[in-house]
């Protein structure tokens, strides 16, 4: 058994044969997968193989779009039949919001590229007679992709990886990881068989590896264990039941093709053909997480007991779709352990703290993801990044305050949600509240709605004081829902006079020490700023794209404040601290500590904020202190608002005058008061992430995981500015290379009346699909929708007319100036 080898992929179902096939195919020799049983031995074998493209994620469309069109290859390549029956996905909708829900799918599917169709209740009766349409809406209908065996699609995978020269080795466990500094010291075990049981064996090995890939599926508590590290990927019971042959369905076969899979979303289930019967998948509330700390030894390819009365609601719904199913008996049940995370999108990417180790886990759609994943997760290791902006779906997306009942809970309300409309609004409640800043109770008590950021409960908009408990669940809409008016008065309220953002979730990372200037200089793309101001900047991925996106307070000449996005806190601190580590020896001792938790944030923004201020700062001259003179814009100072020490940052995301003051955690209920009292008078409002949302669009201000992204340089962000192309700087040569592939742009939008885009719209030019948005919402400035997203160089010009997908129409866009809005800023510098 070879012992020295450049990548080894432990797990051997669909994803991990995926990655081990695209890595030799990206070119990379001696690579070995170990697998602790037979290949497909895990969820693999008892998954009932449906290749979904309905997905709202960017980045997951993507991947599910490359698995469907990889599989139709592999027959041809390996002579191994994956099984894959291409006959479509018919998504039924109940209700119209459902086809709200589908046509904002259908825009997202339109950026990638698939294939659609709507159709209406009597199409679908007309083109499937067995399936009742009096009650339906329309249907969504997919015809390229359908169901595959997911055993014959993993072994052909897996041919065509030994075809590449992959080593593939069965039956043998990993037992432990080391990091030496240069590679990864992997030990396993022998594993034999003994009544049925696997159990492990004398025989070890210690296998060298430069990079090692986890795609443990459900063993995946086990795997963090040995690493050391926290995975949220648990699994979580999943049932489907397979009936006898329903006459009325082989007697319509006699004369058709076979039947696409069905899915009735409003219902919760799919369901598709199987030998002349039908396969029933729900996604029934109450389905339990299993396996919380490992799966026990004894359990192997095996299933749990079937609860069928937990799923009754959904087998007599099938009845009712189908009614000729009704009088068909069962042949077969199974109740296995499928993975989630918190999200329901996998974990793909670099394992935290660790180097050259990846993770592939958490797969609830895992043969639909296989191929794509394989795809994309062989680009980041081989070529340094993907071609797509993976960061949706990195493992440090959840830091380490998650905990493995926080995970367990999630997963199941991940479950329970497959099938629940998908709002772009939406905010699931399970595990809430959780991560709450002192002033959450005093927010609340004003009628905040809480989004989640991160674990922390930050106000999305505030409705009324009296607000019922499931206020903002009634709120949420695909159009503009009933919270909609509260972030409209928010917003011109900063606009007008003054509002009050609560931003503490931001990442606040102190990076000090001789050598921390010299590092901050080549570890990102603008100059640094002088003692006591703070500038905007980015720091690369080594392919030239956007990692992570920085304010920066030069506190003094070698201390510096980092603030980054706080839903991305985990990302940013491991990325930061591997930089250091590598470089701390060429630039001298380099310190970094995490603040993030020690400070509160809040954005006081509009142009009454300096008058409320002036009311309770402590200053020997107050009536100059916060002059453009003694505080000018993009500075920082400590002050102090009555008994509250603060860090101030003469900057607003909003747009407008403002400061955002960083005060200690444990004052900041004194400090809300102290500011909600003197803003009595100017019209102080209290204004969540929503209106902050359409605000910083009507400056084009770019956001991290939307404009800003591993797919995009600053450059083609629109970032000039921020980018000193007179220095050196990580990324630097690759950014240039990149050349200008997409230009970022704002668009004004003549949209509908009721709805706004949600930045997941395809941009037009005639009928040719030239880009797409990445943020979305409406304008109080302009009293009309507004966006942001990327198009063609040639169509980035000031007013260039474009089209947006909304709601299956398009709808009339501009492409505007930068910061339409106050252009020469003369708000933001407003003197007093």
């Amino acid at each position: 058994m070879k012992t020295h080898v450049k990548a080894l992929v432990v797990g051997g179902g669909a994803v991990g044969a995926s990655i081990a096939y695209h890595l030799a195919r990206a070119g990379w020799a001696d690579v070995m997968l170990l697998e602790r049983d037979e290949l497909t031995s895990g969820s693999t074998w008892h998954a009932a193989g449906l290749l979904p493209l309905f997905n709202m994620g960017y980045a997951t469309t993507h991947i599910h779009d490359y698995s469907v069109k990889f599989y139709k290859t592999l027959e041809e390549e390996t002579g191994l039949n994956a099984g894959f029956s291409v006959v479509g996905n018919l998504r039924m909708a109940q209700s119209p919001e459902r086809m709200d829900e589908f046509q904002l799918y259908a825009s997202t599917a339109d950026t990638v590229g698939i294939p659609y169709e709507f159709l209406t209740p009597e199409q679908i009766k007309e083109r499937w007679p067995l399936v009742r349409t009096d009650d339906l809406e329309g249907a969504l209908f997919h015809p390229t992709d359908g169901y595959i065996n997911p055993a014959d699609v993993t072994m052909a995978m897996a041919k065509g990886a030994r075809q590449r020269g992959v080593i593939i080795e069965r039956k043998w466990q990993v037992d432990g990881y080391r990091w030496t500094g240069s590679e990864w010291i992997v030990t396993a075990t022998k594993m034999g068989e003994k009544g049925g049981n696997l159990v492990a064996t004398e025989e070890q090995i210690e296998i060298h590896a430069e990079h090692v890939v986890t795609a443990t599926g459900n063993h995946s508590q086990r795997t963090a264990q040995l690493l050391g590290i926290k995975i949220p990927a648990i699994p979580v019971e999943h049932q489907f039941i397979v009936t006898e042959p329903d006459p009325a369905l082989v007697e319509y076969r006699k004369s058709h093709g076979e039947h696409p899979v069905l899915r009735d979303a409003d219902a919760k289930w799919y369901v598709r053909e199987e030998r002349g019967g039908w396969i029933l998948g729900p996604y029934e509330r109450n389905a339990p997480a299993r396996f919380e700390y490992g799966v026990p030894d004894s359990f192997r390819a095996d299933l749990f007991p079937l609860d069928l009365e937990r799923i009754e609601e959904e087998y007599m719904s099938m009845i009712h779709r189908i009614p000729s199913s009704e009088e068909v008996g069962l042949k077969d049940d199974y109740n296995g352990p499928i993975c989630y995370t918190p999200d329901g999108n996998p974990l793909v990417g670099p394992a935290p703290g660790l180097r050259n180790m990846w993770l592939a886990e958490g797969f609830s759609f895992g043969i639909t993801a296989a191929g794509g994943t394989g795809y994309y997760l062989a680009q980041m290791m081989v070529e340094g990044e993907a071609e797509i902006d993976m960061a949706s779906l990195d493992p440090k997306r959840y830091g380490d305050w998650m905990t493995t009942e926080y995970a367990a809970r999630k997963n199941e309300e991940a479950y329970e949600h497959v099938y629940i409309l998908h709002h772009p609004d939406e905010e699931r409640e399970a595990c809430r509240p959780l991560r709450t800043a002192p002033a959450y109770d005093r927010q609340k008590a004003l009628g905040a709605q809480f989004g989640q950021v991160n674990g922390w409960e930050r106000p999305n908009y505030y409705g009324p004081v009296d607000a019922p408990d499931n206020f903002d669940y009634e709120a949420r809409s695909f159009r503009r829902g009933g919270w909609w008016q509260y972030a409209e008065a928010e917003a011109k309220a900063i606009r007008e006079s003054a509002g009050i953002i609560d931003a503490t979730a931001f990442a606040k990372h102190v990076v000090k020490g001789p050598g921390a200037a010299g590092f901050l200089d080549w570890f990102t793309t603008n100059k640094l700023p002088k003692v006591g101001r703070i500038n905007l900047t980015y720091a690369l991925t080594e392919t030239g794209t956007t990692r992570t996106e920085y304010t920066i307070i030069r506190e003094e000449e070698d201390r510096f404040v980092l603030i980054s996005a706080g839903g991305l806190h985990a990302y940013d601190r491991d990325y930061l601290l591997k930089a250091v580590e590598d470089k701390e020896p060429e630039f001298g001792r380099i310190e970094v500590e995490d603040w993030t938790t020690r400070f509160g944030v809040f954005a006081l923004a509009g142009p009454k904020s300096r008058a409320i201020l002036a009311e309770v700062i402590r200053d020997a001259e107050p009536e100059t202190a916060l002059s453009n003179k003694r505080f000018p814009w993009l500075s920082a100072r400590k002050i102090e608002l009555g008994m509250c020490p603060i860090v101030a940052v003469r900057v607003a995301y909003t747009g407008e005058l403002g400061w955002e003051l960083h005060h200690p955690i444990e004052m900041q209920n004194y400090l809300w008061d102290l500011l909600m009292k003197a803003g009595t008078a100017h019209g102080l409002k209290p204004v969540g992430a929503r209106a902050q949302n359409w605000l910083r669009q009507e400056k084009s201000y770019r956001a991290f995981g939307t404009e800003l992204g591993r797919d995009a340089t600053p450059l083609e962000a629109g970032l000039d500015r921020f980018v000193d192309l007179s220095k050196d700087f990580h990324g630097k040569a690759a950014m240039q290379a990149k050349g200008i592939r997409s230009l970022c742009v704002t668009l004004l939008i003549d949209g509908p009346e009721d709805a706004d885009p949600w930045g997941r719209e395809a941009l037009y030019a005639g009928d040719e699909k030239v880009g797409r948005l990445t943020s979305g919402g409406y304008s109080v400035a302009f009293g009309k929708s507004i966006g942001m997203g990327y198009v063609r160089p040639d169509l980035a010009k000031p007013g260039q007319k474009l089209k947006v997908k909304m709601q299956g129409r398009l709808w009339d866009a501009e492409v505007v100036e930068d910061s339409p809005h106050d252009p020469q800023n003369a708000r933001i510098r407003l003197d007093g």
